[in-house]
């Protein structure tokens, strides 16, 4: 082999390294202009909340279990239940089924909680509907007295009837977090999601959904956003030329916690669905969510505004659910 022959293959070496550094390079460009976009990896959800001493304990979800969640929180509120009762429910789907709503399970049993429509559940299709289901758990359990003071486990127990009541205790912690950020008033918990600007959806079928999972009690709340306004106006929706259509509810700031519970919790469950119904902003009280920015994350509405005023801003007393704008 000549001296030529030899040192061939070594010229070749900076090129390939070149190639190489520049296809890396293009991957993480990728990358990076995807978590600016985003907030960073695959869409997700994460309850947040800060305990006593300042610690911070998170959940993170997929989008389908946070819709999930949202409903289930949602449901409990609707009946006025206290949040120990939320707190069993969430613990008891995340045991059951992970937050999913599958079509399948031991013998027929089936949805979040897996119930079995052999044992007076309801039919296949009821137990399928998150808001159904929830509210068939949580009327059973309110039928067990003094359900609050029992332990976890066995309060589940008694409605689930498992056959491992104790793996249900496990999940606790986490349902208690996710509890509190559907529906502690105040700031010590939140709920953020992150992930693309979903296509618009429809603020027909997300006043529907808003009134089939927090009941008749939404309907007086929301408005048309071309109205007065106000409680016990009509419910309605429409879309604006500038801000794309648009969900406006209006509630009582002297309503009392069980009001400022229901409206919070409102809020936090139009992030946890805003893939599924297509919502890109939702702005309640002094802050606002906007879908592919800031990592999914809550942030003061002057913040979101970018400066000036902030066309998107909600009033005092109002909750502002936008789709596509």
């Amino acid at each position: 082999m000549s001296e030529t022959d030899r040192i061939r293959p070594r010229r070749r070496r900076p090129l390939r390294a070149a190639l190489g550094l520049a296809v890396l390079l293009a991957v993480i460009g990728y990358f990076a202009v995807q978590r600016d976009s985003t907030g960073g990896g695959p869409p997700s959800c994460t309850a947040g909340t800060t305990e006593a001493g300042g610690a911070v304990r998170t959940y993170t979800m997929t989008p389908e279990q946070a819709s999930n969640a949202a409903t289930i929180a949602a449901v409990g509120i609707s009946k006025g239940l206290p949040d120990r009762a939320v707190t069993i429910a969430l613990a008891t789907a995340m045991q059951e089924s992970a937050l999913r709503n599958l079509d399948h399970g031991d013998r027929d049993s089936l949805g979040l909680f897996q119930q079995r429509p052999s044992q007076g559940w309801g039919t296949p299709e009821q137990i399928m509907d998150p808001v159904y289901s929830a509210g068939i758990f949580y009327d059973r359990l309110a039928e067990i007295k003094g359900y609050t003071r029992l332990p976890l486990t066995v309060a589940a127990q008694r409605v689930q009837l498992s056959g491992f009541p104790q793996a249900y205790a496990k999940h606790e912690p986490d349902a208690t977090v996710l509890t509190a950020s559907f529906g502690e008033v105040g700031a010590r918990a939140t709920l953020s999601c992150s992930g693309p600007v979903p296509a618009p959806g429809s603020a027909e079928r997300v006043l529907a959904e808003l009134v089939r999972a927090f009941g008749k009690e939404a309907t007086p709340a929301a408005r048309s956003t071309g109205g007065a306004g106000g409680a016990g106006a009509k419910t309605g929706a429409k879309a604006g030329a500038k801000t794309g259509a648009e969900v406006s509810l209006r509630f009582k700031r002297d309503g009392g916690t069980a009001e400022a519970r229901r409206v919070r919790a409102m809020a936090h469950w139009a992030v946890a669905r805003s893939k599924e119904l297509g919502i890109s902003r939702v702005s309640y009280g002094a802050s606002g969510w906007v879908a592919g920015q800031d990592g999914g994350r809550w942030r003061p509405a002057a913040d979101a505004s970018g400066g000036g005023a902030d066309p998107h801003a909600a009033a005092p007393d109002e909750l502002r659910i936008f789709l596509g704008g």
